[in-house]
């Protein structure tokens, strides 16, 4: 059963859930306890039997528990006493590649807390960012419960179609980025920028939110590339354009990457007089390299940096994720996603002078925890007026892209 509720807040509308445990052991409202969701095979591909299964599990493959629920029940999976099936086994193993972790309210606002005092006393604090930030604007990421590759394993393991009505993601198929805006996430930044209390962004997406949002593009480095910018093959002059910039195969003489072996041209040439260079989307697709110069921009910043911000990523993306270790000794780091990463113990390290822990680890949305945040950095007054003018601001994003129906 899933329940949704509407409150009304001050700031702006928050929409929460109201779940209960699927583990028939519990059937608990998980409302106000730390909570996992998790996506496995759907139950008529592995024949199980919903009187001997453990879980009320959705027809989709679907599930939340309690994270203690959840704890107890792949325990129970180690031990054949317990009498789980065989076929319900297969599912909480899939299952557990997927599982996606979401801390309880208050202990957000906890450590919202925390996290707002070392913004407000970091002297070069940095953000990076992942797809998990843009999520709530209608883009895919890429290792959640319903993550491209996620789907794309799952289908491997079970050679067989989805047969579920439910929707399922396919990576950003169909997505159309020029009606894409900024999230709360997005503009938190912006507005962190603006008063000097974040110092550079360092972002692995393309689907050029963060520059829409208003962060000048000399206080980023979009190391994956925009999706509507292009550049010169020739002379490198850059363009940013107000649609998705695609490649035209009608209208270019095609050039495949000698390193991702795609076209990068996109049909149009470069407006430069006596230049007449072939224009590039600025996408690194696998096998390509990094550019030099937003990389060694995100490098400047990252050494300086005495905080850190990892948003709504992984940090598996080699060699992006090895900039949030470069910082000032010993590394401050907070990291808001909702899946484990390699690099959680470093949020829970205690340092040895103040003999307090060094980071912040939340597990959950990133709109959730930032929503937390600024309210506590900006006044009552001035947060209301903030989130009030989003309204004006989202008349300036329309006005930046070209609607494309």
């Amino acid at each position: 059963m899933h329940v949704e509720i509407i409150y009304l807040m001050a700031e702006a509308p928050v929409l929460l859930s109201a779940v209960v445990c699927q583990y028939k052991q519990c059937g608990q409202d998980t409302a106000g306890e730390d909570r996992t969701e998790v996506r496995t095979f759907e139950p008529e591909q592995t024949g199980l039997k919903e009187t001997k299964a453990l879980v009320n599990w959705h027809a989709s493959g679907d599930a939340t528990f309690h994270r203690r629920c959840w704890v107890e029940l792949t325990e129970k999976c180690k031990r054949t006493e317990d009498g789980v099936s065989a076929e319900e086994i297969k599912m909480i193993k899939e299952a557990k590649k997927t599982a996606e972790y979401f801390d309880c309210d208050e202990r957000v606002k906890s450590e919202a807390k925390r996290v707002s005092q070392m913004i407000m006393t970091s002297s070069h604090c940095i953000a990076f960012t992942g797809a998990g930030i843009s999520t709530s604007a209608g883009i895919g990421d890429f290792r959640g419960k319903t993550g491209k590759w996620t789907e794309k394993d799952r289908a491997k393991a079970t050679g067989k179609p989805t047969k579920s009505k439910g929707k399922r993601p396919k990576g950003n198929k169909g997505v159309i980025f020029e009606n894409l805006r900024p999230t709360y996430t997005h503009e938190a930044l912006c507005k962190l920028l603006q008063m000097g209390l974040l110092r550079y962004v360092i972002s692995q997406n393309t689907d050029g939110l963060h520059r829409l949002s208003g962060i000048p593009r000399d206080s980023i480095s979009e190391l994956h590339g925009n999706s509507f910018h292009e550049k010169c093959e020739k002379c490198g002059a850059r363009y940013e354009r107000p649609y998705r910039v695609k490649s035209r195969m009608e209208n270019v003489v095609p050039k495949k990457c000698k390193n991702c072996r795609i076209n990068h041209r996109t049909g149009r040439k470069c407006e430069r007089k006596g230049c007449d260079g072939y224009l590039m989307n600025t996408i690194i697709n696998f096998g390509d390299d990094l550019e030099d110069e937003p990389m060694d921009r995100a490098s400047e910043h990252a050494q300086k940096n005495d905080l850190v911000l990892c948003l709504g990523t992984s940090l598996t993306v080699s060699p992006a994720n090895e900039l949030v270790e470069e910082g000032k000794k010993p590394v401050r780091m907070l990291i808001c996603n909702r899946q484990p990463t390699d690099f959680d113990p470093m949020c829970y390290k205690i340092n040895s002078e103040t003999k307090s822990q060094v980071g912040s680890r939340v597990f959950g949305d990133c709109d959730h925890l930032m929503r937390e945040v600024m309210k506590c950095i900006l006044p009552q007054d001035a947060l209301q007026e903030w989130e009030d003018g989003r309204e004006d601001r989202m008349e300036e994003y329309n006005k930046q892209r070209e609607s494309v129906d």
